[in-house]
């Protein structure tokens, strides 16, 4: 619990950067942060929300990292006369928080927020502009990854916005490496214990006895052996968590080499194959491995060429002998994923479980206390997390319910997020961002989720799915209930203000609170 201790508002980054898929997310992002700094970013941060507006397929989280830093940097010194060059060179700590994407895998989720993936619900609350609103996933990520800003001293570290860990080898400093990413690292594995964990499905790390670390994608016992042989003794192997942070001087670096693709907004590089792996990999097996994910000889070939001077060059002048190094989050850590809608219901029911993992869940939130801000006569089981609630009666069983305001609610097992309703039954369910003044209530079947969409001088969407639903797979079906695919939702959304969008929906939930019994 030590370190979840430290994963708070009170420390964290001097400047946070947060890359979204457009303008109205950046414009909400920038008023959200700032108005929740001291419980997520830290009192005093320089919040930096910008929109990636690249073209083609994107730039990947390589070139997508320079590019959100460059717009950060612009708008810090337009908008805040501050330079973040100067200040990152003078020690300040920078966290950049990549969220851009449509979230299919957990619609209907990510659509009834107006297409703004980052700010699906978690079940605990924070005060936001004098109100209790529930804490976003962003914002939750923002929270636990402040426990490395003190020891990322002009860095800037880069995380992904829709997965919490906790570390079990608590949070050592960068420095020794000018680049590290973050992995859960453990003692070298059998062939037979690396299917069996399944280590072939992720991006890994490997730390030699000198501490430098190798990057590889996604391959067999046999093939990382095989990759790895010219890295030396190899001393820890474990999943990459992705997240990784670079130093002042390799930043600029970067941003130097990769000045024309960032100017011409066209290419894609992801930071695992475009960076850390020509920076790790003998030419032979990087050729191999980009082989496998289609990128013909002569390209890889002339991206290793070009990657192998770049490092030549800057361990020259740095006078360092390697890039990359590892930052151990060790084999027990806690990783909580909400970005899966099973994924979703899963880590969110865990604030009602009695377990290790659960307890710190709850600290994390802190939820330890299952009743905050709630009233009302249901009855309701010691194990569920019932946060600014009110419900009338009914029976509430294994479930969390947030800014939830009902008259009658008969639930098992389910998840009612800023909903407003007279009765509802269901058990399994997820109702998320509900107003429903049927009289006779909600009777729901096992498995349903609900998500409803609020769009200005139009009526909602109500959208229908289930739990068994991959949103992913289902994107362009029409499901049964629905008049819309979560596609057709998703372009409804494009052009809308996202704080708009909120009026509407807190206008309607306010107009059936007031008919409430109360």
């Amino acid at each position: 619990m030590g370190a979840i201790a430290q994963m708070v508002g009170t420390v964290g980054y001097d400047a946070v950067i947060v890359c979204t898929s457009n303008p109205a997310q950046e414009a909400f992002w920038q008023q959200r942060l700032e108005a929740t700094r001291g419980q997520a970013a830290k009192e005093g941060a320089l919040i930096l929300a910008v929109h990636e507006d690249w073209l083609g397929d994107g730039a990947g989280n390589g070139l997508g990292t320079l590019y959100a830093y460059t717009k950060a940097r612009a708008k810090a010194k337009s908008d805040f006369g501050i330079d973040i060059d100067e200040r990152i060179r003078s020690g300040w700590s920078v966290g950049m928080f990549h969220t851009a994407g449509k979230g299919t895998r957990l619609a209907p989720l990510p659509g009834s927020e107006n297409n703004n993936k980052p700010g699906v619900k978690l079940p605990t609350v924070l005060t936001v502009d004098g109100e209790l609103k529930e804490l976003t996933i962003l914002e939750a990520v923002i929270r636990q990854t402040n426990s490395y800003a003190p020891v990322r001293r002009g860095r800037c570290s880069v995380f992904w916005g829709d997965q919490v860990f906790i570390p079990s080898a608590g949070t050592p400093a960068s420095g020794e490496h000018h680049a590290d990413i973050l992995a859960c690292l453990g003692d070298i594995p059998s062939k037979e214990e690396w299917t069996a964990k399944g280590l072939d499905t992720y991006g890994l790390i490997a730390v030699n006895t000198s501490g430098h670390a190798a990057q590889v994608e996604k391959v067999s016992y046999d093939t990382a052996t095989e990759l790895l042989a010219s890295f030396g003794s190899i001393q820890k192997v474990g999943p990459s968590l992705g997240s990784f942070s670079v130093s002042a001087a390799l930043l600029f670096a970067m941003l130097e080499e990769f000045k024309m693709e960032v100017a011409a907004k066209l290419t894609k590089y992801d930071s695992d194959p475009h960076f850390w792996m020509p920076f790790t990999l003998p030419q032979s097996a990087y050729i191999s491995v980009m082989g496998s994910k289609g990128v013909s000889e002569a390209e890889a070939a002339a991206h290793y060429t070009r990657m192998a001077a770049f490092k030549t060059k800057f361990t020259q002048e740095e006078k360092c002998e390697a890039l990359l190094g590892c930052i151990d989050a060790g084999t027990e850590c806690y990783w909580w994923d909400y970005g899966q809608l099973k994924l979703f219901q899963k880590n969110t029911l865990l604030a009602t479980a009695d377990s290790d993992e659960a307890e710190a869940l709850r600290v994390f939130l802190g939820t330890t206390d299952r009743r905050q801000a709630s009233t009302g006569l249901a009855d309701i089981d010691p194990a569920s997390v019932v946060l600014s609630s009110k419900i009338g009666a009914g029976s509430v069983r294994s479930s969390v319910c947030t800014n939830t305001n009902c008259d009658e609610a008969n639930i098992h097992n389910s998840i009612l997020m800023n909903c407003t309703l007279r009765k509802v039954t269901g058990n399994n369910c997820i109702l998320y961002n509900v107003v429903d003044d049927t009289p006779a209530g909600l009777s729901l079947p096992d498995g349903t989720v609900r998500a409803d969409v609020y769009l200005p001088d139009q009526p909602k969407i109500i959208v229908m799915s289930t739990l068994d639903t991959d949103g992913g797979k289902a994107w362009k079906v029409v499901l049964e209930g629905n008049d819309k695919t979560f596609e057709e939702v998703y372009m409804t959304n494009g052009p809308l203000d996202i704080m708009e969008c909120q009026k509407v929906m807190e206008l309607a939930k306010n107009k059936l609170v007031g008919e409430l019994k109360g």
